[in-house]
């Protein structure tokens, strides 16, 4: 009797123990293991990300820009990836076995049990095609998404382009994006993410054995929609634009146009240039190296991050200032005998003729370089102070133009240009006795100064508005209620009394309308365009064409600045430009002689390969001397004034041919 009770207890101890072990191993998997809650919820339910499709991006008529075309991402979950045929899989989205092994150990690494991106922005085809075999590989499934496209493949230092967030992008955040997330990161696409990324959704799907899907969980009631980013009307005038790309093809510089009364940019061109859309799809990573590698350096934005001497245009604001601080008035008359001696007359700054009696217009008219000497070295050195003291001031009044600082365009990666402070010569001459003498190049747009193409552009906004200007931006409108931001509302002073431009605008109109004006070619029948060209000199290479004006004199509608690098003179290669453009915009049409046309159209100042030159020189079997190359953006100044750059004034050119 007592070995039967014995027996019983030992046996129900057994079962007992049986019983704690399937408890525990029970809480263990549904509680403490979340590995099979996953694999089972898997095998059910799949929550499917819904990406919303950015904003749309218009120009300001209306024409579409930037606009989404649909993509599929590949997704896989490797612990549910077996038994497939790798082959035809591979076959299906064109890979090979290594980058299909590559692939899965990546996702391997992400999560055995989440589903990650085996691979990226399948085109519509290759979607089709992998559509029809989709069931036969368990534990992969397709995303649907957008990436951008670009209809016109014009703007693309403007318009920016996107790529996928990194650990920063994901940290700066702070849980917005997740990885496989796309971020804008240059142009309007940066500037205004926020606006245009939209909010994601998620989809909860029903799912067979097979991966098949069976339906919406619930009905749909546990999902969220995707919201769509905001809608965003740009300030550029597309075939303005279009029409600027085509005639800087095969140049280095910049075109930017603004609308005077808005500060809208119309136009904004850096060339050389690329196709946005080469920053789209599976090749775009070999696309951006190739682009980095360019040593024309395409993805450096030009108009707002180069800086170059500006040359007989800066006349227009040195005229200006001076009248405002009362050394000069629309009355005083140099006498310009082909040059002006500073120095006690052993150096000379020369013009390239003789001027005579030269009044303030007609001094903007020829761009005579002695009127500029004496203005400025009244400015510096006859003001009953220091030297150091009157230049503080002088930069004071350029800063008011927006030289030497960032204007603030909403696009990011503006430089502030170049105006050295007087602590520079100080520092550089050693002692703070220096005078007008010293530095006197920038009395003329030359030395050590350096300004943007975009701040070229709004001095001529400036002069067209008789002395103020608005931030210039690039977006015109946000989203469905045309919201404009409070800042491109502002209006600014340049600190100049709008009585001081009427002889300044007179000295640019005859500059362009009156024979003899260094402009006068590049007229335009019927409007009063006022200009100034400008030859930079570049003592690197050929020297910079430059072209500024605004149109037409009365109730202006555009002020334009174009930079030609390494091209000769600002008549001959800028001038047309604008011409061309000018009158476009105002009478969309275009009369400029048809071989004028033809020479800009036509004209290559790109470096030739450096490839093709070297193969050149292997191929002489003389002692025939290597050909001289080409400047790249030689002349292109850095933001500080890291090295002097002297050039002798005897050499300086005047800058209006």
């Amino acid at each position: 009797m007592n070995s039967f009770f014995a027996r019983k207890f030992v046996i129900q101890g057994i079962f007992i123990a049986i019983a704690i072990v399937i408890v525990v191993r029970l809480f263990y998997i549904q509680v403490i293991d979340k590995s099979y809650l996953l694999s089972a919820n898997n095998n059910v339910l799949r929550k499917v990300v819904i990406y919303p499709a950015r904003g749309v991006i218009y120009d300001r008529n209306g024409k579409v820009l930037v606009q989404n075309e649909p993509v599929y991402d590949l997704l896989v979950t490797p612990i549910e990836a077996k038994e497939i045929d790798t082959t035809l899989l591979c076959q299906l989205i064109d890979v090979d076995y290594d980058g299909f092994q590559k692939r899965m150990n990546k996702a391997r690494a992400h999560s055995p049990y989440r589903p990650s991106i085996f691979e990226k922005q399948l085109s519509a085809e290759t979607y089709a095609r992998l559509q029809e075999h989709l069931y036969k590989f368990r534990g992969f499934y397709v995303q649907n998404r957008t990436v951008r496209s670009y209809p016109d493949s014009i703007a693309p230092q403007l318009l920016g382009y996107i790529q996928e967030v990194n650990d920063k992008n994901i940290e700066q955040s702070e849980g917005f994006y997740r990885p496989g997330d796309y971020i804008g990161a240059s142009g309007i696409e940066r500037a205004y993410e926020e606006l245009l990324r939209g909010q994601r959704g998620v989809k909860n799907q029903m799912v067979d054995a097979l991966n098949r899907p069976k339906g919406s969980f619930m009905d749909g009631q546990y999902d969220t929609l995707a919201v769509a980013g905001d809608g965003l009307i740009s300030t550029i005038d597309r075939d303005l634009q279009v029409l600027a790309e085509k005639l800087m093809k095969n140049k280095m510089g910049s075109v930017v146009a603004i609308e005077p009364a808005t500060g809208e940019i119309l136009t904004l061109v850096s060339a050389p240039s690329y196709d946005p859309n080469m920053m789209v799809g599976r090749q775009r990573g070999n696309n951006y190296m190739k682009l980095l590698r360019d040593e024309t350096r395409p993805m450096f934005i030009r108009p707002i991050q180069a800086s170059y001497p500006p040359g007989s245009v800066f006349k227009v604001v040195a005229a200006l200032t001076a009248q405002q601080a009362g050394v000069i008035d629309e009355n005083t008359i140099f006498y310009c005998p082909g040059g002006y001696r500073y120095g006690g007359g052993r150096a000379i700054m020369r013009c390239t003729h003789v001027d005579g009696a030269t009044s303030l217009a007609k001094s903007i008219q020829t761009s005579c370089n002695t009127y500029y000497g004496y203005t400025y070295a009244r400015m510096i050195d006859s003001r009953g102070m220091s030297g150091p003291k009157a230049y503080d001031l002088w930069r004071e009044a350029l800063a008011k133009f927006g030289l030497g600082r960032k204007l603030g365009i909403d696009l990011p990666g503006e430089q502030p240009g170049l105006i050295p402070t007087s602590d520079f010569y100080t520092k550089r001459y050693g002692n703070d006795k220096w005078r007008s003498g010293f530095n006197i190049s920038l009395s003329i747009g030359q030395g050590e100064m350096g300004v943007t193409p975009l701040q070229m552009a709004n001095i001529m906004a400036i002069v067209a508005n008789r002395g103020f200007y608005y931030r210039p931006h690039l977006v015109k409108a946000i989203g469905e209620k045309g919201i404009v931001k409070d800042e491109f509302k502002e209006k600014i002073s340049a600190g100049v009394d709008p009585k001081y431009y009427e002889p300044v605008i007179e000295g640019m109109s005859r500059a362009v309308n009156v024979p003899g004006g260094t402009g006068y070619r590049v007229r335009i029948p019927d409007v009063e365009m006022c200009g100034k060209t400008g030859t930079v000199q570049n003592p690197h290479g050929e020297n910079h064409a430059v072209f500024f004006a605004f149109a037409p004199r009365e109730n202006p509608k555009i002020a334009i600045a174009v930079f030609v690098e390494n091209a000769g003179y600002g008549g001959t290669w800028a001038g047309p430009i604008v011409n061309m453009l000018v009158e476009k915009y105002l009478k969309d049409t275009i009369t400029l002689p048809k071989y004028i046309q033809d020479r800009i159209y036509n004209a290559n100042f790109l470096p030739e390969p450096k490839k093709e030159k070297e193969s050149e020189v292997n191929k002489s079997t003389s002692n025939t001397k290597k050909p001289a190359e080409r400047p790249i953006t030689k002349g292109i100044q850095t933001v500080e004034p890291n090295r002097e750059r002297y050039v002798h004034h005897s050499l300086i050119r005047k800058g209006h041919q």
